[in-house]
């Protein structure tokens, strides 16, 4: 007899993160990390990720001690500069239109704890989009329809956001929203759950 798989759980409350993870077909729960997530100083982007993320799978262990557990974290950069979530319409206008014609790297931090041994495996996958030169009444256009102020970057690369850009480039394009499944997958295939089956 199998030994039961262990409880899989996501530790995020986006919903963009629940519903790429549905993708997979597997069941699991989701768990809010209440962490901090001030970025420290002169923290390059991709240890700023990787750290998030453990740390965000860590916080959630503690109510799920046996538990596999999912933590994920990204941030959008252009050039030097960090992009958060705009928060608001302004936000959104004047990130967008220093994305015009230029292109935006995202790093987007994996972690998968198994919460029994304390045992994270970790990843940074980047993700590159080159946006298209846009003109101001196609950006206030653009938002008016998805208001996407949760995201970073001000845009949804799954629904209209997909017309700002000029190309894409990168191995996993569900890293571009947030959780890379296709990396995700060898992760939790290691830890002897099978998306496909054994």
């Amino acid at each position: 007899m199998e030994p039961p798989q262990p409880t899989l759980v996501l530790a995020s409350t986006s919903p963009y993160r629940r519903l790429l993870l549905e993708r997979l077909g597997l069941s699991f729960t989701t768990a809010s990390p209440n962490i901090d997530e001030t970025r420290r100083p002169q923290e390059p982007p991709q240890v700023l990720v990787l750290r998030l993320a453990e740390a965000k799978a860590r916080a959630v262990s503690r109510s799920h001690p046996e538990a596999l557990i999912i933590g994920s974290d990204q941030v959008a950069c252009l050039e030097d500069a960090v992009l958060g979530k705009p928060g608001d319409r302004a936000g959104a206008i004047a990130q967008l239109e220093r994305a015009s014609g230029r292109s935006v790297l995202f790093h987007t931090g994996l972690c998968l704890l198994d919460a029994k041994t304390g045992r994270a495996q970790t990843l940074v996958e980047p993700f590159r989009v080159h946006f298209r030169p846009l003109q101001r009444r196609q950006i206030e256009g653009y938002l008016d329809r998805e208001q996407p102020y949760d995201c970073a970057g001000s845009f949804k690369s799954e629904g209209l956001g997909i017309a700002l850009f000029e190309r894409l480039e990168g191995e996993d394009p569900s890293a571009l929203m947030g959780l890379p499944l296709i990396r995700l997958i060898a992760l939790l295939e290691s830890a002897g759950i099978f998306p496909l089956g054994a």
